[in-house]
């Protein structure tokens, strides 16, 4: 568990993004913040100035130089007002962007294998809903604050001022309930972490519910998963009642406080009034209303404390999600492959005790092409998964040329390798931004990819600015499919893996597409497939038969057909 002090220093440049290249509008918003303070504290000065005007008192303004100061504050109020409609909306508008796109940044440095065993739900949650929360709690009530703490000092001094023994009278009168509130804020702080995680699970049961809609249609689930969704719902909404308890009882405090002060303050000055007669009517009047100023800041300060503190508490949430996982920088290296890969005894298992892979040793040279066959769980897919960095905890040794994977950065390691992969992801946007993943490429290059994938019949009919949905809502599977491949292979990496993509692709286009990938020269191609095309199959520079997690067969066509042995076995059955 990290100390307080190793928390605060990750929460640093997180609060720090709020204020970068923001600091003039905050500094214009807290000014009209305190600002607001002092007219209000104005106010109170006029209208006692006004009643004893009225009331005739001896050195009381006249009314034409009140009717002068009142139309210079109505002024002074509208120009603090606009500089405040100018700068409070767009300090909140940049604040909030640079914190979310500062976590969103972090969280895209962490590498495929960090990711893979992190729950979305925690990110989803942390830039969504804790997003508002911090934006109310920490940056929208810092502002209250200025104006409370203001109107707070302001108020005193002007009571000091008028009577300072009714003044000690409110101060002594509002010490225990503050203390009681302070107290209390410190189990907001625990109900807002509470609201926080029991969110993350409502939206990892409703992203599992969407995603797996069909899943749950055809199954006849829907019961069930009503009952899972309501389970969710009703702990993230009885967390949230929970708070607004907590939170009604920090307003009972601080009213409680306020009225205690406020009826304290009004017996005290009955009192002075009747013994001593030295109060004038709107020195009575000015010391009601600037009790409401101690008293507002009495009764909402222990509140916004405790809202800060718990906003701060999912900052550092955040902040440590983040900060787990993540891959070391390792070293950089050149985007080319000289000699080839090296799997020296590699051995990988997802759960204790049972390996998926067990020993295996190969060698990929660079520049050839490779197909990988085998059984269903025979390990083609998690073998293509390590060479991509996608689980660390390997044994053995995997090497690109001379350099072990493990130390390679990620960012070198995506430069060199790329994969196309049965499950797709598509973006809702457009196909040419799909394939080209937002990024600017030569047009030719773009095109060369569009033939290569057999994309240009589609795009022929929809045009490269057709919307694909929400992931690829708006295409077949083998569209979607077709897209991936056009994505890998406009990036040409050194080295394309390949799994199963072709699976969604009609026997010709399959045979097209693979086709194009085979034919590509100076490029490292490993396949897993289980289409066992002679026509393909004799396009490999090897073929490697994995059994059980072991490589037991390797050689071309050939060569493998002439043994007799597993190969020749799967072929055959395929056929």
């Amino acid at each position: 568990m990290k100390t307080n002090k190793a928390i605060k220093a990750l929460r640093k440049p997180y609060t720090a993004r709020f204020y970068r290249g923001n600091k003039g509008a905050f500094a214009v918003a807290a000014l009209v913040s305190l600002a607001m303070g002092a007219v209000n504290l104005v106010l109170s000065w006029l209208l006692q100035q006004v009643i004893d005007t009225m009331s005739g008192v001896a050195g009381a303004l006249r009314l034409d130089t009140l009717a002068v100061l009142i139309a210079a504050f109505l002024g002074l109020i509208v120009l603090v007002q606009a500089a405040g409609y100018y700068a409070k909306p767009r300090f909140m508008e940049k604040a909030m962007r640079q914190y979310k796109d500062f976590a969103f940044e972090k969280l895209t440095q962490k590498s495929i294998a960090s990711f893979k065993d992190e729950a979305t739900a925690t990110y989803i949650s942390a830039l969504s809903n804790d997003a508002t929360s911090i934006e109310t709690n920490y940056l929208e009530k810092q502002f209250a604050m200025v104006m409370h703490v203001a109107m707070f000092f302001g108020a005193f001094g002007m009571m000091i001022v008028y009577n300072p023994l009714l003044t000690l009278v409110a101060v002594l009168l509002s010490i225990l309930p503050v203390i009681a509130s302070l107290l209390a804020g410190n189990r907001l702080e625990l109900a807002e972490k509470q609201v926080s995680e029991r969110n993350e699970g409502f939206v990892a049961t409703l992203k599992d519910s969407l995603s797996g809609f069909s899943v749950v249609k055809s199954f006849k689930a829907e019961q069930a998963i009503i009952k899972l969704f309501a389970s969710s719902s009703h702990a993230v909404e009885g967390a949230k009642c929970r708070r607004r308890k907590i939170a009604t009882v920090l307003g009972t405090i601080g009213s409680v406080a306020g009225a205690m002060a406020q009826l304290g303050v009004f017996l005290a000055g009955a009192w002075l009034a009747l013994s001593q007669g030295n109060i004038t009517p709107g020195v009575v009047l000015v010391f009601v209303n600037l009790m409401n100023f101690v008293i507002q800041p009495i009764a909402e300060m222990p509140g916004i404390l405790a809202g800060r503190k718990a906003a701060r508490g999912l900052i550092d949430k955040l902040a440590q999600a983040l900060d787990l996982n993540v891959r070391d920088e390792g070293v950089h290296i050149p985007k080319r492959l000289h000699e080839g890969i090296a799997v020296n005894d590699l051995s990988f298992a997802y759960e204790k005790g049972q390996p998926v892979l067990d020993g295996l040793s190969a060698f990929f040279e660079a520049g050839k092409s490779y197909a990988i066959v085998g059984a269903s769980g025979s390990g083609k897919s998690t073998l293509l998964n390590l060479l991509m960095a996608a689980h660390n905890n390997y044994e053995g040794s995997i090497r690109y040329d001379d350099q072990e994977l493990w130390a390679i950065s990620s960012q070198s390691l995506y430069d060199l390798v790329s994969i196309i992969q049965q499950d797709v992801f598509v973006f809702n946007a457009s196909i040419r931004d799909n394939i080209t993943m937002f990024s600017d490429f030569p047009v030719e290059a773009v095109d060369r990819a569009i033939a290569q994938s057999g994309l240009s019949e589609m795009i022929k009919v929809r045009g490269e600015g057709y919307l694909c949905g929400e992931n690829g809502a708006g295409l077949s599977g083998g569209e979607r499919q077709r897209l991936s491949i056009a994505r890998s292979l406009l990036r040409e990496t050194p080295v394309l893996l390949v799994d199963e993509a072709t699976a969604a692709l009609d026997q010709e286009t399959a045979y097209h597409v693979m086709g194009s990938i085979l034919a590509l020269q100076g490029f490292t191609r490993i396949v897993v497939t289980h289409a066992l095309e002679e026509g393909l199959l004799r396009q490999y520079d090897r073929i490697l038969t994995l059994k059980g997690g072991r490589l037991i067969e390797q050689g071309d066509f050939e060569t493998l057909m002439a043994q007799k042995g597993y190969f020749y076995s799967l072929y055959t059955v395929a056929q």
